[in-house]
């Protein structure tokens, strides 16, 4: 069963060695990366068994981890706020 990461700024999920049944272990560098609008399925390089789900941050959990520092947030944040000046969103 595939393990889900609710909080994307949760720390050491990149990293963490996951293994698959098939006997493959590594990191989510490694493994087959699938985009979705609410989360990331990362799945087995060698056999395709979905092993990690990571879920999107929300703009208010992003706000939240640049608040406590987090760099990756903050970074995230900038982005997010230039856009925002750059195209409103529409109103009505």
């Amino acid at each position: 069963m595939a393990e889900l990461v609710a909080d994307y700024f949760t720390a050491g999920w990149r990293d963490r060695t996951l293994s698959c049944p098939c006997g493959w272990q590594g990191d989510s560098r490694a493994m087959a990366m699938e985009l979705h609008d609410a989360v990331t399925d990362y799945a087995c390089s060698q056999c395709g068994n979905l092993l990690l789900i990571v879920s999107h941050p929300t703009l208010e959990q992003v706000r939240a981890a640049a608040g406590a520092g987090h760099d990756e947030a903050l970074a995230h944040l900038a982005i997010i706020e230039e856009a925002l000046v750059r195209f409103p969103p529409a109103t009505g």
